[in-house]
């Protein structure tokens, strides 16, 4: 689809070395957004923006990592200095690691928690007041989180995963009664089974396997699906919210 509203928006994706968000940083890119390109490995990063530089877009490459406060501040002021406010933002990195939890595995459970919950909180703090003074400028403002449909689905030894999950899903809402009454979009994106590099950190072999069951029954989603509900929600009029979507594969149930 052609989304003509993300010309000359200001976007910030998390997560952007791989999977959703590099997916959702070329398709707001080649709509005409400045996209700063935020996640860990450099190489990636540096890769995709040469990327989208060459297909005529704009992008920044800032090396942050979300689990660390002082690197998010750090990334905040590297996107503030090269293109000024952000009005769009894409909360979606995100660690996925599985096991029982009799296994006891609080390496797994920290990691998870401080990537997928209070990382998202660091990089709301760090841009929330971009969004409300754009919002106050009359300009559209957009904050999207991205949980997981196992915020609400129940998979048995994702107890921790879903848990982190279901939190964003609850941040979300609960944001939305703050932010939406000055004039901040936020919206929550929930996907199914989705063919990313996601499932790639999961050290349990039998779960491993499991999941590569699920990928060889059920036709996935790819990360370019995810990317065009995101660049669709975002591109709607700014009085209408989606506030919260789940897509699922058809044959998912």
């Amino acid at each position: 689809m052609n989304y003509p509203a993300l010309a000359e928006r200001t976007a910030v994706v998390t997560g952007a070395a791989s999977g959703i968000g590099a997916a959702t940083a070329r398709l707001l890119a080649a709509h005409g957004a400045r996209v700063a390109l935020l996640a860990r490995r450099t190489d990636r990063l540096d890769g995709l923006a040469a990327e989208l530089a060459a297909a005529g877009g704009q992008a920044l490459a800032v090396t942050a990592d979300i689990t660390d406060p002082a690197s998010v501040d750090a990334a905040a002021k590297a996107v503030h200095e090269a293109y000024g406010q952000v009005d769009l933002v894409v909360n979606n990195a995100g660690v996925m690691l599985p096991n029982p939890l009799a296994d006891g595995r609080i390496d797994e459970w920290t990691r998870m928690i401080d990537t997928n919950l209070t990382g998202a909180l660091r990089v709301i703090r760090a841009f929330t007041p971009d969004l409300t003074a754009a919002a106050a400028d009359g300009r559209t403002a957009d904050l999207v989180n991205v949980s997981s449909i196992a915020s609400h689905v129940l998979f048995p030894d994702y107890a921790v995963y879903g848990a982190t999950k279901a939190a964003v899903t609850q941040l979300s809402a609960a944001l939305r009664t703050e932010l939406g009454p000055r004039d901040v979009r936020v919206s929550n994106i929930e996907p199914g089974l989705t063919d990313t590099e996601l499932g790639g950190h999961i050290d349990n072999p039998v779960l491993r396997e499991q999941l590569g069951g699920m990928f060889s029954a059920i036709p996935a989603l790819t990360s370019e699906d995810i990317a065009d509900v995101i660049s669709y929600t975002v591109s709607r009029p700014r009085h209408v919210n989606l506030r919260q979507s789940i897509i699922l594969p058809t044959r998912q149930a």
